[in-house]
């Protein structure tokens, strides 16, 4: 029997999904739960798994296509289950549903003549994803469409012409003959269409060809050919049941050479077409070129996780009132710290990096002016003080940024805050990241100081209401001041007024305005560079 997988909810509320790659091919074998897609959401990129063991019939959507959730994407021939009855008794939210193979047998006239055509009725209609959204465009019923491609797919031809002829017949039955009197049978004549080429080359057999029956459809049980047709099949990576022929040899189709290639660059063609068709309709998931008077123009597609990025920005920008307070912390101390404790670190397998000191300067702080671990909820026009720290980190990824969650830290210590970090950075970067890992967070920081930069002003990742942004840490002139401390200078001690090298670490704090002020924010920046300049302190958190 063949089983049909569905695209399922692989996130919250999602949609529709981009298939990034094809883990498998057709006539592969795979077992239940092997990962046989990846598609990409709002956030990541996620393995989708093979819902039964079985044998890939086909796939249904095209590498680089967006697909809506509950599209059937791939088929499975499954052996050894029973048939499942459609209808009622299948759940309308399954992401699988069971259909029963076509019996190729059912007579289509009463002279005894055999039909090869697939019914809707009785079996799933194949078509290549253009056609079916060409299908939903024109407001054609593909399920009616009769097919002229490779196999009886329907091609998107056959969906102009059947838009154009005003749709199948009402009943839902065979259309008629001209005489009106015989079903007219798709596979009585069978073609084999060079789509590359408008459909110019093409090879019509009559069904009146040969008396006693009419050919054999696509996906016969049994066919003749000779030995070296059959390794010409083999290098074309053509099943010699699929070919259509209209020769009988000792009762049984028989195939040549000449139409296993004529079968095959036919389907190559047709592929193509549909390639290209999903290309110009969903922005194809490649970067297109164009030439124009000024010069070349790429054409990049807005979607997925680029454009998840962009309403989250415009949303946050154009929601919360921005003000971002700039200022520049001395962290000698915090450099020596580290460099003290890397080793020791390095000994447990962590890697130490200035982010889980700040990470926890910034859990301090917020323990001092919780209002800028909060959230504006405007529907019950109150504001929700959180009072548990969940912190993001902005990570930069080849897909664009996503910020991970580490939760709870300021219930975790320095180094499995550290490990958490590089763990949920690694993951953003490879695309592994879930969901989950990155929901949740009532702060956030970025540093955009690894790249190169002194200040910025960071948006806000919307709900919070805050989001520090980190400038280069690096060694910069800084005017000693030692004030009004008439303390002896200890040897080597620079003068009050003397221009000094100490290493420093710009930050920008950008706030949600409608929940914070602006002394506020200054204050917790005071707070945190105190900590920053002081790492000591982070023993009594």
């Amino acid at each position: 029997m063949v089983r049909e997988f569905k695209l399922p909810d692989v996130g919250e509320g999602l949609t529709e999904a981009e298939v990034v790659n094809w883990l498998v091919e057709v006539g592969d074998t795979v077992s239940e739960d092997q990962p046989v897609a990846e598609v990409e959401t709002d956030k990541a990129v996620v393995e989708v798994p093979a819902p039964v063991n079985g044998t890939v019939r086909e796939i249904l959507a095209e590498e680089g296509e967006m697909v809506p959730v509950g599209e059937i994407i791939i088929t499975f021939d499954v052996e050894g289950e029973p048939v499942e009855e459609s209808g009622d008794a299948a759940s309308a939210d399954d992401t699988e549903t069971a259909v029963s193979a076509v019996d190729e047998g059912t007579d289509a006239s009463t002279d005894g003549e055999s039909g090869g055509e697939v019914s809707a009725k009785g079996g799933r209609v194949f078509a290549a994803p253009s056609a079916r959204r060409l299908a939903r465009e024109l407001d054609v019923d593909i399920e009616t469409v009769a097919g002229s491609g490779p196999g009886g797919r329907v091609t998107e031809g056959d969906v102009r012409a059947a838009a154009e002829s005003g749709g199948a017949d009402e009943s839902g039955g065979p259309a008629e003959t001209a005489e009106g009197t015989e079903p007219a049978v798709r596979s009585a004549t069978r073609e084999v269409t060079d789509e590359g080429d408008d459909g110019a080359d093409t090879e019509s057999v009559p069904a009146d060809a040969h008396p006693g029956g009419a050919p054999e459809a696509a996906g016969r049980d049994r066919t003749l050919a000779a030995p070296a047709t059959r390794q010409v099949a083999e290098e074309e990576g053509i099943d010699i049941d699929d070919v259509p022929t209209d020769e009988i040899r000792d009762g049984e189709p028989f195939v040549d050479a000449e139409q296993i290639r004529a079968y095959a660059e036919a389907q190559r063609a047709a592929q193509q077409a549909d390639a290209a068709a999903v290309q110009q309709a969903a922005g194809g998931g490649a970067v297109d070129t164009e030439t124009t008077p000024e010069g070349e123009v790429e054409r990049v597609p807005y979607r997925g996780i680029r454009r998840t990025i962009g309403r989250a920005m415009e949303n946050s920008k154009y929601t919360a009132p921005h003000v971002t307070h700039h200022d520049t912390v001395v962290v000698d101390d915090l450099v020596d710290t580290r460099a003290r404790l890397k080793p020791k670190a390095e000994e447990r397998g962590i890697r130490l990096t200035y982010m889980p000191f700040i990470v926890k300067a910034i859990v301090a702080a917020l323990k001092e002016h919780p209002v800028l671990n909060s959230q504006l909820n405007e529907d019950e026009e109150e504001i929700l003080v959180k009072h548990y720290h969940n912190i993001g980190i902005a990570v930069a990824t080849d897909a664009g940024l996503m910020v991970p969650v580490v939760k709870g830290a300021g219930e975790k210590d320095m180094l499995t805050i550290a490990s958490e970090v590089n763990e949920l950075a690694s993951k953003a970067r490879d695309r592994s990241i879930s969901r989950e890992e990155m929901q949740g967070g009532t702060f956030s920081v970025t540093n955009f100081g690894a790249i190169g930069g002194e200040y910025a002003t960071p948006i806000i990742n919307y709900p919070e209401t805050a989001i520090l942004g980190l400038g280069e840490l690096k060694q910069r002139p800084v005017v000693e001041d030692s004030g009004a401390s008439e303390t002896p200078r200890a040897s080597g001690e620079p003068a009050s007024g003397e221009v000094v090298a100490k290493h420093t670490l710009p930050i920008s704090l950008s706030i949600d305005h409608r929940v914070i002020d602006g002394a506020d924010a200054a204050q917790f920046a005071n707070t945190l560079m105190e900590y920053l300049q002081n790492p000591e302190l982070l023993l009594l958190e």
